[in-house]
């Protein structure tokens, strides 16, 4: 067991939300085509703020609610699709703006995995020398909206939640993970395309920003794979799935979570669902859902609860985790 205490948790969640019915007036959509496919009502989204604004008012809550100081955190770790910039990166902006001149700080770009992958990476920090860093999921997702692909923009929203990550000797922390990357299905689902417009190339360049994707083949790797990742980050923990008593799953569509409750013959109550209100976060989603099931008293120490997320790349990041 990688041994840490998730000790605090924060989110950061822009005010200006976008029904479905608002959609419905700038493209061919409807709130009951949307709802009955994804589970989502309404999306949130910047106004003015980018990544590093809502990462940084994650971070300033941790810090406001647990006390620390900023130049007492060893690292900062920000999982985004959708960074301010390639450089610098989004979770240097945040060490910059909160003082944590102590702390080393880099991104992770995992898509909707990415929560998980940075948890697990944290994990790692703190099994060596590092006593505590806050891990923050974040992004801005309608910058890279193409608004009028209705298959696309009815699904995402933008936001930010994050954690408080300490070293501790108690008998708690990873239990057991499986972190998988499928890279010969990552056309499947892309966006951010760049171009390569140097003096000396032949090739024509082609820039794209927005969400591309094969939504049947995206559906089906993830109820197809998902679900085997889980049941090997099940085996490593030495738990069966009843042992679990809560499923922080990626909140990408509630068929797919149903789908994947009914495989394990688990109830659907162990696997709250939140996208009605936010939409796909990526990066974000599992944060945010893990924050508002603290808050509520439905996520509380000693439980055994599985993190999962999957989307781009294509990728999956399973963390069984003992809080």
């Amino acid at each position: 067991m990688e041994r840490f205490d998730i000790t605090h948790s924060a989110v950061a969640i822009p005010e200006r939300s976008v029904s479905n019915d608002e959609l419905a007036t700038i493209m061919d959509t409807s709130d009951e085509w949307i709802y009955s496919r994804t589970g989502i009502h309404r999306r949130h989204v910047v106004t003015d703020e980018n990544t590093s604004d809502l990462a940084i008012e994650v971070a300033q809550k941790l810090l406001a609610s647990s006390g620390l100081k900023a130049n007492d955190l060893d690292f900062i770790i920000v999982a985004t699709m959708s960074p301010d910039s390639l450089s610098p990166n989004t979770a240097s902006i945040v060490q910059g703006a909160i003082g944590a001149n102590n702390a080393f700080a880099y991104d992770i770009s995992a898509a909707c995995s990415g929560m998980a992958f940075a948890i697990s990476t944290a994990s790692a920090l703190l099994a060596t020398r590092y006593q505590q860093g806050l891990v923050i999921g974040a992004e801005v997702l309608s910058k890279l909206v193409d608004w009028q692909d209705r298959s696309t923009a009815v699904l995402f929203g933008d936001g930010a939640a994050g954690v408080l990550m300490r070293r501790t000797d108690k008998g708690q922390g990873l239990l057991g993970e499986d972190l998988v990357s499928l890279g010969d299905k990552g056309a499947f689902l892309t966006a951010g395309t760049l171009a390569n417009t140097n003096a000396f190339t032949n090739a024509e360049a082609v820039a794209d920003p927005f969400f591309k994707m094969d939504g049947r083949e995206v559906y089906n790797f993830a109820s197809r794979e998902v679900p085997i990742s889980m049941q090997r980050a099940l085996k490593r923990a030495e738990l069966s799935a009843d042992e679990i008593d809560v499923y922080i799953m990626h909140q990408a569509n509630s068929r797919i979570i149903k789908a994947i409750a009914k495989r394990f013959e688990q109830p659907i109550e162990k696997f709250p669902m939140n996208m009605v209100e936010y939409g796909n976060t990526s990066a974000a989603s599992i944060g945010i859902l893990l924050h508002e099931l603290r808050t509520s008293g439905q996520v509380q120490s000693g439980q055994k609860i599985a993190l999962v997320g999957f989307g781009g790349g294509l990728t999956i990041g399973t963390l069984i985790i003992q809080l």
